[in-house]
């Protein structure tokens, strides 16, 4: 019997899913749960600027996040998903509070998938406070 290897942009959007949910919510454990052990993640600004890698740095940057937007981030629209054998990124915007004051935003994010775990994270955001 042969086994099928996880198809890449399935595997993003299940992710893509579970960071949509963790963004709303606070709950980031199923997203976690499809991190590898050597995970890492880049991001552009803030406490969190450029390279950190593993799950419990990954988690304090989460709940930086839900702290940050303690009432939640929703995505308003996916713009584009553009994918390799490897790699996915989606391009979509964002709405909520930050820190009680009006955020939206437009984002891209890019997910390394290997096998059916995501092994790396890096995004790319810019708000000009107008953005619809």
């Amino acid at each position: 019997m042969t086994q099928t290897k996880p198809n890449t942009i399935e595997v993003a959007q299940q992710a893509f899913k579970h960071l949509s949910h963790g963004l709303a919510t606070g709950d980031w454990n199923q997203l976690v749960d499809m991190l590898t052990d050597d995970f890492t993640f880049w991001f552009p600004v803030g406490p969190f600027h450029g390279l950190n890698v593993g799950k419990d740095r990954v988690r304090e940057f989460f709940q930086y996040v839900s702290e940050s937007f303690s009432e939640g981030i929703t995505i308003t629209s996916v713009e584009r998903i553009t994918s390799n054998e490897t790699t996915v990124v989606f391009e979509f915007r964002d709405e909520g509070k930050l820190r009680g004051e009006p955020y939206k935003n437009r984002i891209a994010i890019s997910l390394d998938i290997r096998g059916d775990k995501i092994c790396a994270y890096r995004e790319y955001f810019g708000s000009d406070g107008k953005s619809n």
